[in-house]
């Protein structure tokens, strides 16, 4: 059938980049979304009153930082998060270690995802690719990351056809440009594909409900349910076995941080919407 561009009949909203659909053909070269075919997952966040679909039927997502403009460590586990809520594997890429001046600091602060067993890959998108490209063999991947980590430039390495807007960093502002501003899929050889998606200022995660959340936090696992009260909301709670696992070291200090600020998060947007 070969190309087509298709519109949606309903809800503009309710499919997401990745999404598997039947149509029907509506004129030449032209068609209409008719169903949604069943989800493996879906990638997307929330606050008490917005959602916005990122991505669906995905094998890995790639959070892409670098040591310039400086990443944000809770965007990176917002972003683990949420892969792990729907069972998508991730792998975190530190791209630009060109820039040297800023490479020992981001190396530090991502010390904390890899030692949880997250893996953490260093490239250059401007130099060398070569390690990034068996980790995308037959995935069905997506890019993720605040603007100016480079992701739009990843893509054009891996797939030179795409010829995805690139743009210099800001010095003004410490932050990079916008320069995607819609999710895109690039496919490659075999099943897999790639998605190039807009810079990320905010990931939030109110569709999470307190459980999920938890569950989201891999060095949690261990520990849940082992709490004195089954409705421990791990703050001034005793006998709450995760803040003993962090006192104890077991369980880092900042990723706990993390977790509370989304909780309180999705807490407050809860409240301000009973609808989740």
């Amino acid at each position: 059938m070969g190309v087509m561009r298709c519109h949606t009949r309903g809800r503009k909203n309710a499919y997401a980049c990745g999404d598997k659909v039947e149509i029907a053909p509506a004129g030449v070269g032209l068609g209409v979304i008719e169903t949604l075919l069943p989800r493996r997952n879906l990638l997307w966040r929330s606050d008490a009153f917005r959602q916005k679909l990122i991505a669906a039927n995905l094998s890995r997502i790639v959070i892409v930082v670098a040591p310039e403009p400086r990443f944000s460590s809770l965007l990176v586990s917002r972003c683990l998060a949420a892969a792990e809520s729907e069972n998508i594997s991730a792998l975190i890429v530190l791209n630009k270690v060109d820039l040297a001046a800023g490479l020992p600091v981001a190396r530090e602060r991502l010390q904390i995802f890899a030692a949880l067993g997250y893996p953490v890959l260093e490239l250059s998108a401007l130099t060398d690719m070569d390690a990034l490209v068996p980790w995308l063999h037959g995935e069905r991947a997506i890019f993720v990351g605040q603007s100016g980590m480079g992701k739009s430039t990843l893509i054009n390495a891996l797939v030179p056809e795409a010829s995805a807007a690139t743009a210099e960093i800001s010095g003004a502002l410490g932050s990079g440009r916008h320069t995607t501003t819609f999710s895109r899929l690039y496919p490659r050889v075999g099943d897999g594909w790639l998605i190039d998606s807009p810079g990320l200022q905010a990931f939030g995660l109110a569709h999470l409900d307190a459980l999920a959340l938890e569950a989201a936090f891999i060095e949690f696992r261990p520990h849940l349910g082992k709490c004195r009260f089954r409705d421990c909301r791990h703050a001034a709670e005793p006998g709450c076995e995760l803040r003993a696992a962090v006192d104890a070291g077991i369980i880092d200090a900042r990723r706990f941080e993390h977790f509370r600020i989304i909780r309180a998060e999705i807490t407050a947007a809860r409240r301000a919407n009973p609808g989740w």
